[in-house]
């Protein structure tokens, strides 16, 4: 068993390094355990639990068990703290025992360092210390420095460091971390949740469960960043000239007329001058020609009258006028674009102008759409007045690739449990993520809800919103299942209000909230209180907002008739024609 520390004062990032580092290793193919060095008469217990009560009564041991872990608790009472080696000897065989904190004893560390926070264990001479991973470039140091965050060559360091480089091939298909089964628990005696309550409890428990990879710039558009893309190239690389014109030193500026005697030659972008400009002389320059050797400023060539041997201007020019300076817009090190961006084509040119010729980005969300019901049926099958052709699924595929993640159709099953469980349990290996429709109400033929009761988790979240109420969430082998509504407009508003910002964090992005503005209502709405609603809507010729007809969650007509929602607050309210009412147009759920 090897073992290697990290260490760093606190706030350095060492507990995010840790973090990153165990996914990065487990990920190759090797078992990792930690041990965390807990200062300040920190507990692992709280009080009022059963195994606090335990061990008040004066159990020496607490062993509690559970189908998901199980934690031994030993009292110290009046013995030393338990040194790290005999801590080695409590944890299972495994590849690598990666260790944070005991910074005194003599085992090979990595120190997390930030720039902001300044300390560093390197001043103490800590000779245990045997590289650095650090957000700012340091000098002086006689270790190697890493880049805290890019932690495939902390990990590479780390595992030739203790001669595990090359004992195990890396996994060549990365398994995404799982969520928890109880993730999406709410806390006791809450039924009806607001719908910004909703949003927040999603976001807390969302986090990203795919891998990454490194991919060329050409391929990077839309895909989400995973490492912070940092400058390998100044932009500009060299000062240059912003117009057509006549490069001089700005020292051989005279008041009045200034004539210039000319060069020959001239400089031109991809083309520069040899040599240097004398003082006093003038050469010919070109927009983006680098500035030669005597040349700190340009006058346009509209300002100047030339008669081949000589250049003459008037007026004042400023030393520097017309130029742009090495790096003005970008320096080497410069952070570009920070993890957690979905990469734009802008992104993509500033990328290639700092000399980023390839990014880590992360793996494509995989996510599955699934529909239920004995009444559903694919469109054409059967003209039977007691079957409805399936528009949830065709809906949502399209609306997750829009979303630029991999849709996988899962296809139809009936109201049949061990269909539904068959078909779930299959998909869960092959998907990050599930959108289902129907079935996960209390209903007699609500399988969804039954099966994952029974054998995943699940909690059914009474939203407080219109249209949608109902949203069933649950984890099957880790797997995180997004329950919709049946009704196609319900399915629709749910997937984009709850959907859409969960998948972007699971997927490695940032948590996505729906731009709104203010716009005139062009219709008359009495609405009651208790919960949120969304009004299919678009925009008039005169600018203002018109809604649906019906507010029918089964009229799928309105979504394709609307161009956004109106979306009315909690609160009561009588909206009448002319009162600013809150408009979310489609383009803000990116579809």
């Amino acid at each position: 068993m090897k073992i290697f520390g990290v260490v760093g004062w606190k706030n350095n990032g060492k507990t995010g390094l840790m973090e990153r580092l165990v996914r990065e290793i487990t990920g190759r193919g090797f078992s990792v355990s930690t041990v965390k060095h807990a200062h300040h008469e920190f507990d692992v217990d709280h009080e009022g639990k059963d195994s606090h009560r335990h061990r008040m009564a004066g159990a020496t041991e607490v062993l509690l068990s559970s189908r998901k872990r199980w934690a031994l608790m030993h009292e110290n009472r009046d013995e030393p703290e338990m040194e790290l080696s005999n801590m080695l000897l409590r944890v299972g065989p495994v590849d690598l025992v990666l260790i944070e904190g005991y910074k005194r004893d003599t085992h090979a560390k990595i120190e997390a360092h930030r720039a902001e926070v300044g300390k560093s264990l390197l001043a103490a001479n800590d000779s245990s210390v045997c590289a650095v991973a650090s957000d700012v470039k340091l000098s002086g140091i006689e270790v190697p420095v890493f880049d805290l965050n890019d932690t495939a060559a902390v990990a590479d360091f780390i595992l030739q460091n203790v001669g595990l480089e090359k004992s195990k091939q890396a996994a060549p298909q990365l398994t995404a971390p799982m969520l928890e089964d109880d993730c999406f628990s709410l806390p006791q005696g809450v039924e009806w949740v607001p719908v910004d309550k909703a949003l927040d409890q999603l976001r807390e428990k969302m986090r990203t469960v795919v891998s990454d990879e490194t991919i060329e710039i050409d391929d990077a558009v839309d895909r989400i960043l995973a490492k912070d893309a940092v400058a390998k190239r100044a932009n500009p690389p060299s000062a240059n000239s912003a117009v057509d014109g006549y490069g001089f030193a700005a020292s051989a500026l005279v008041a009045g007329a200034t004539p210039l005697p000319l060069l020959e030659g001239r400089s031109a972008a991809g083309g520069s001058f040899e040599g240097a400009v004398p003082e006093g002389s003038a050469l010919r320059i070109l927009t983006g020609a680098v500035l030669p050797a005597g040349v700190d400023t340009v006058v346009l060539q509209e300002d100047v009258n030339v008669d081949g041997k000589f250049v003459a201007f008037r007026g004042s020019i400023k030393p520097g006028a017309n130029t742009r300076k090495a790096g003005e817009d970008v320096r080497v090190g410069d952070l570009l674009v920070k993890a957690g961006r979905r990469l734009g084509p802008q992104d993509i040119g500033l990328l290639a102008a700092a000399g980023v010729a390839a990014v880590s980005v992360y793996q494509r969300l995989r996510v599955g759409v699934l529909s239920t019901g004995d009444e559903i049926v694919p469109v054409g099958q059967s003209d039977a007045p007691d079957k409805t052709y399936d528009a949830n699924r065709p809906m949502l595929l399209n609306v997750v690739r829009k979303w630029n993640y991999d849709a996988v159709d899962l296809g139809h099953v009936g109201d049949d449990g061990d269909e539904l469980r068959a078909k779930i349990d299959a998909a869960s290996g092959q998907v990050d993520a599930i959108f289902t429709s129907g079935g996960a109400s209390a209903g007699d033929e609500d399988h969804l809800a039954d099966v994952l009761t029974t054998n995943g988790s699940l909690a059914t979240w009474r939203i407080a919103v219109k249209p949608g109420r109902p949203l069933a969430l649950g984890v099957w082998n880790g797997t995180p299942i997004f329950g919709l509504p049946g009704n196609p407009v319900a399915a629709m508003l749910c997937a984009l209000m709850f959907g859409r910002p969960a998948l972007s964090v699971l997927a490695g992005g940032a948590w996505q909230t729906p731009l709104g503005f203010q716009v005139p209502a062009a219709f008359e709405k009495r609405k009651k209180p208790g919960r949120r609603e969304f009004l299919r809507a678009r925009i008039n010729r005169s600018g203002h907002v018109e809604t649906f007809q019906s507010e029918g969650s089964g009229r799928v007509s309105g979504l394709s008739w609307a161009d956004g929602f109106v979306e009315l607050a909690d609160a009561a309210a009588y909206i009448r024609p002319g009162d600013l009412v809150r408009y979310i147009p489609y383009s803000s759920f990116g579809i």
